[in-house]
């Protein structure tokens, strides 16, 4: 799967397949095998223990490849105003090229558990099924865990950017159950962080194994 079309170059827009799961061509009719698998995303404020269960998960879940979504980040993809739009679609493309090895992936990352940024995308079609996990913490311990950060303890914005992951901690408790789809929720609070890796670790294996896909390690 490529951006553009092998035979005419027509750049790939609106994701297109025929019954039998081949991308199609818009113009040119070309098809192409696509694995349509499925994807997992972990989400959840700064702070919620996202990037220590990634590291702890790397090497050692082999159903999935393991992506932390902060290393494609770059200021031009701070654009709120639409949703972060072009930030999650080149991830999702990503994520879509990695599952043609025959390995879906998961990606951690802030706003990957909130599935209204992801679901309406053109990109979305080329998962099978795409799965929400959200991390979130009790809101006086995720100020703390904030506030020991090196690089947040002196930062000038340092209180807004506590209020903001705080915030978006207390929309993930309220909106995960009403989500569409749902947002399964893990409260690190009290747990050690191999205690919550090894949760993650079950929950991305039993996504993985429910649709049948079989990965070898």
């Amino acid at each position: 799967m490529f951006n553009a079309c092998p035979r005419c170059g027509l750049s790939q827009g609106e994701t297109e397949f025929d019954p039998s799961g081949f991308h199609v061509c818009a113009r040119c009719g070309d098809r192409r095998p696509h694995r349509r698998l499925p994807l997992m995303l972990v989400g959840g404020p700064a702070g919620a223990g996202k990037s220590t269960c990634g590291a702890l998960l790397v090497g050692r879940v082999t159903e999935a490849v393991i992506l932390e979504s902060d290393l494609l980040w770059r200021p031009e993809f701070n654009t709120p105003e639409d949703g972060y739009h072009n930030y999650f679609s080149l991830w999702l493309r990503l994520a879509a090229h990695i599952s043609q090895s025959g390995r879906p992936a998961a990606v951690f990352g802030a706003g990957f558990a909130v599935p209204h940024s992801v679901e309406p995308l053109p990109e979305r079609a080329l998962f099978s099924t795409v799965h929400y996990l959200g991390l979130v913490c009790d809101e006086e311990e995720l100020g703390r865990r904030l506030s020991r950060r090196p690089r947040w303890k002196d930062h000038e914005d340092r209180e807004r950017l506590v209020a903001e992951h705080a915030r978006f901690n207390r929309w993930l408790k309220a909106n995960a159950a009403a989500a569409a789809p749902p947002v399964t929720l893990i409260d690190t609070t009290n747990r050690p962080a191999e205690e919550t890796a090894a949760e993650v670790a079950a929950w991305i294996r039993q996504k993985v194994s429910s649709c049948g896909l079989r990965v070898s390690s």
